[in-house]
């Protein structure tokens, strides 16, 4: 099976999250689309960059969900979406992706 970088799983999971949210209408259907990507990946995180690393991409995919909503006022939903979930993605690659 082929290996998903947690880089993608992190990103898909702010993507996806919001989509979800939006288009069902149901933020807790989008919360539990976030939530079980975001578990994804910190196990992903864990395995292959240890424990401070996978706590420290938790806290910064935590901090990116909530710093788009006011980031969203400024420069629109989808486009601080896509700018927090290409954030999180590239610290997860640097972190944890690249050393594999």
């Amino acid at each position: 099976m082929a290996r998903v970088p947690s880089a993608l799983v992190a990103a898909s999971g702010l993507v996806g999250g919001y989509g979800v949210a939006r288009w069902t209408g149901q933020r807790q259907l989008g919360g539990v689309v976030l939530a079980a990507a975001g578990a994804a990946a910190a196990q992903q995180w864990r395995r292959r960059a240890g424990g401070k690393a996978a706590g420290a991409l938790g806290a910064a995919y935590v901090a990116a969900f909530a710093g788009s909503h006011p980031l969203a006022k400024k420069v629109g939903a989808w486009p601080a979406v896509f700018g927090v979930a290409g954030a999180v993605a590239l610290a997860s690659w640097a972190v944890a992706d690249r050393r594999a």
